[in-house]
C-alpha cells in the first residue's frame, strides 16, 4: 500500500489513467491482505469516483488529497475505533479452539488492572487440558486475582463462587470453554454461564490467520449468543489482520480490541485510525511515547539512578532493558511508520540486542560507567568469557557504542524531541 502511494507521489499529473493504475495497485494490496473482494471493488471504485468528480480544495497538493481519501476511506471499511470505560465491569469472552482465548483472558485483566481496576479472572473451561493451570500462572505473574476449581464440571457454579469470595473486584474476566465449532452444545453451556455472570460485555476472541472467514464466525456467534464485541489477536503474525478486521466490521460486530504479541502488554484498544496509519507508513508517536513510558515501569528502571544527561554503558543497559519489555522490533518499527523493514532486518536487530545487553551484564560497575577502561589489556576477553561470546562480539558493542554516543550527543540538545520524550535519552 505504501509502494502504491509513493508511486503515486513521483507521479507527474494525476489524471484517470493514474488513478486507474493506482487504484489497480491497491486492490492488489487489499487482496492479499484477505479483503473481501467486494468490499475493495466497492471503496476503490468509490475512491476513483470521488477523486475525479470532486474538486481540489485550494492550497492542497493532488497528492496529499489522494492520500487523505484512501485514509478515510480505510478507516471506514475497517471499523470505527472503540473507547474503553474504566468503571466496574463484567466481562465474558467467547470463541472456538486456537483463537487465544485464555492468554487474551489474562491481557484484559492486566489492561484494566494497570488503569487501576482490581480485576479477577474465573476460569470456566472445563473442556481443555491444563487450561486451570494456564490461566492460574498468567493470573500469577501479573497480580491478578484468579478463581476456578478442579475438577468441577459445572461452568455455573464456578462462577457464583467465584463472584461470592470476590464480590470487592471492579472488573471480572470469565474465560469459557471452547470448541472446534460453534455447535448446540457450546450454545447452551454460554448461556447458562451468561445466566449466572451477567456479563455487561460478551467479547468473541477470533484470530486475525482466520481471514474474511471471521465476519461468518462473528455473524453466528452474535445470533446464538449475542455477542456486543470482538478481539482479533494474533495480529503481529498474519498478513490476513485486514481480511478479519473488514469482514468483522461487515458481520456488524464492533471490533474492541486488538493483540500484537505474546506479552500479556501486547494488547490495545482498536483504533482504525492509528492501524490505517500503520498500514498507511503514518508514524504514531503517541502509541510509542505510552509503550516507551510502560516499559519503563515494568523494567524497575529507577530514573534517579540514571543520569540521562550522560550516555554510558550504564544508561544503555537501563534503556535495553527498558526496550525488550517494548515487545517485537516489528511493532516498535510500526509505531514510526516503517512497517515494511525486511524481517531478516528485524531479526539481526532483535538479536544483537539481546547479545549487548549479556556482554553488558559482564562487565563491572566501573566498566559500564568509564568505557575507556575498556582498552586496557585483558578487559576485553574477560567479558567475552563472561557472556559467552566471541572478543570481536565485544568489540563490536564498543564501537557500535561510540557511534551511538556521538549521535546522542547531537541529539540530547533538541528541545522538541525532549518534549515529546519526557526528557529521556535515546
Amino acid at each position: 500500500m505504501r509502494q502504491a502511494l509513493a508511486k503515486l507521489k513521483r507521479a507527474t499529473i494525476i489524471d484517470a489513467k493514474t488513478i486507474r493504475e493506482f487504484n489497480k495497485d491497491l486492490q492488489k494490496a487489499l487482496l492479499s491482505s484477505d479483503v473481501n473482494v467486494k468490499l475493495v471493488l466497492e471503496f476503490t471504485k468509490k475512491l476513483e469516483r470521488q477523486v475525479l468528480e470532486s474538486k481540489l480544495p485550494a492550497g492542497v497538493a493532488p497528492r496529499d488529497y489522494i492520500t487523505n481519501m484512501v485514509y478515510e476511506g480505510l478507516v471506514e471499511l475497517m471499523g470505527e475505533s472503540y473507547s474503553p470505560t474504566f468503571e466496574k465491569q463484567r466481562i465474558m469472552l467467547l470463541g472456538l479452539y486456537g483463537a487465544g482465548k485464555t492468554t487474551t483472558a489474562a491481557k484484559i485483566a492486566r489492561f484494566y488492572q494497570n488503569r487501576g481496576l482490581g480485576a479477577l479472572i474465573i476460569c470456566c473451561d472445563t473442556q481443555r487440558p491444563a487450561a486451570y493451570e494456564q490461566l492460574e500462572s498468567l493470573a500469577k505473574s501479573s497480580n491478578i486475582a484468579f478463581y476456578g476449581e478442579k475438577g468441577e464440571r459445572n461452568p455455573a457454579k464456578i462462577v457464583r463462587n467465584a463472584l461470592a469470595k470476590y464480590p470487592e473486584k471492579q472488573v471480572v474476566v470469565c474465560d469459557t470453554a471452547g470448541r472446534n465449532a460453534l455447535d448446540s452444545e457450546l450454545i447452551e453451556e454460554a448461556k447458562r454461564i451468561a445466566s449466572e455472570f451477567k456479563p455487561d460485555s460478551k467479547m468473541l476472541v477470533i484470530s486475525a490467520d482466520m481471514g474474511q472467514t471471521a465476519g461468518e464466525q462473528a455473524a453466528r456467534f452474535r445470533e446464538a449468543v449475542g455477542i456486543d464485541g470482538i478481539i482479533v489477536t494474533k495480529m503481529d503474525g498474519s498478513g490476513k489482520g485486514g481480511g478479519a478486521l473488514s469482514a468483522a466490521h461487515a458481520s456488524g460486530a464492533k471490533v474492541k480490541f486488538i493483540t500484537t504479541g505474546e506479552k500479556l502488554s501486547d494488547i490495545t484498544p482498536y483504533d482504525s485510525e492509528k492501524f490505517i496509519g500503520n498500514l498507511l507508513g503514518i508514524p504514531d508517536i503517541g502509541s510509542l511515547v505510552e509503550k516507551v513510558q510502560e516499559a519503563i515501569s515494568e523494567a524497575n528502571v529507577n530514573p534517579d539512578e540514571v543520569d540521562v544527561n550522560e550516555l554510558n554503558f550504564e544508561t544503555f543497559y537501563s534503556q535495553l532493558k527498558a526496550m525488550s519489555k517494548m515487545g517485537p522490533l516489528k511493532n516498535i518499527f510500526g509505531m514510526l511508520g516503517a512497517s515494511d523493514v525486511p524481517k531478516d532486518v528485524i531479526d539481526s536487530g532483535e538479536e544483537k540486542l539481546k547479545k549487548d545487553k549479556v556482554i553488558i551484564s559482564s562487565m563491572t560497575p566501573e566498566e559500564r560507567r568509564n568505557e575507556r577502561l575498556l582498552h586496557q589489556p585483558g578487559r576485553v576477553a574477560r567479558i567475552a568469557k563472561g557472556s559467552g561470546m566471541e572478543e570481536k562480539d565485544v568489540h563490536q558493542l564498543i564501537s557500535d557504542f561510540n557511534k551511538m554516543k556521538k549521535l546522542f550527543n547531537s541529539l540530547k540538545n533538541d528541545r522538541s524531541l525532549k518534549r515529546k520524550f519526557g526528557g529521556m535519552s535515546f
